[in-house]
């Protein structure tokens, strides 16, 4: 059976933030359960994927982990299409990561879709002895803000799982009200009888197998949900792979630019 038939969402979310906050340590951690002391600053983007089960239903979490440094600012950002939620991270032991939560809040708006979802996020909640960043100060502009809020540790895994969960749940609830919303209502006549139009009896089957008709001149080409959504995966596990290459590229252009130039020794 194909991955892609083993979830019945596929939600993209992005982690943002400054560098050393633990970003890519709380994406390690809920995806692998794994830390890494001697985690080094991520180059471009890198992506992991985990599913969780919401209200009977299989969400599968598709999470970016985005570069906090500035020299990837402008790569960054094409990441934030097609983004449905973000984690919002700051270090509570190192106050300017939080005073730089506004900036990232503004960038995100600008780039990401306007209804994304957005959760603050106290990380580093292990260095209490450290704290910089009270927590009824975070939380009070989160709700200044319209943000959710919650402090974890990649260190321990304290309440990262219930970030992930969280943010993924309140995802799948818009999007299952969305979808209800958007449903038609009942077919009624302009006069006469009303006539409800009942389900066919196959209704669940064509919905398992989310198939879709596109009609091209005297050609009919059905694609199913499960290929688009495989499709979907490669496609941004390449432009993935091609956006940390530029990344990597533009270091190394920088160091041969720095690098000094030795002329060869002159004749006398």
């Amino acid at each position: 059976m194909a991955e892609a038939s083993n979830y019945d969402y596929l939600f993209k979310v992005v982690l943002i933030g400054d560098s050393g906050v633990g970003k890519s340590n709380l994406l390690s951690r809920f995806t692998r359960n794994e830390f890494n002391l001697d985690s080094k600053s991520t180059i471009g983007v890198e992506f992991a994927t985990r599913s969780i089960n919401v209200d009977g239903k299989t969400v599968k979490a598709q999470i970016w982990d985005t570069a906090g440094q500035e020299r990837y600012r402008a790569i960054t950002s094409a990441y934030y299409r097609g983004a449905v939620g973000a984690l919002l991270v700051y270090d509570i032991a190192k106050h300017s990561t939080y005073t730089n939560v506004t900036r990232w809040l503004k960038e995100l708006r600008d780039h990401a879709d306007s209804n994304i979802v957005i959760m603050l996020v106290g990380n580093k909640s292990d260095l209490k002895h450290l704290r910089a960043v009270p927590t009824d100060e975070a939380k009070a502009f989160s709700a200044d803000n319209g943000l959710s809020f919650i402090e974890t540790s990649a260190l321990d895994g304290g309440n990262v799982e219930a970030a992930f969960q969280n943010i993924l749940t309140d995802i799948y609830r818009i999007v299952s009200n969305k979808a209800l919303e958007a449903a038609p209502d009942v077919i009624k006549p302009s006069g006469g009888e009303s006539i409800t139009i009942a389900p066919s009896s196959n209704t669940n089957a064509n919905e398992k197998s989310g198939l879709i008709a596109l009609g091209i001149d005297s050609f009919e080409l059905h694609l199913t949900l499960e290929r688009q959504l495989q499709i979907r995966d490669l496609f941004d596990s390449i432009q993935c792979h091609y956006l940390s290459i530029i990344a990597r590229t533009s270091i190394w252009r920088l160091r041969l630019s720095a690098t000094p130039r030795i002329s060869p020794p002159q004749r006398l």
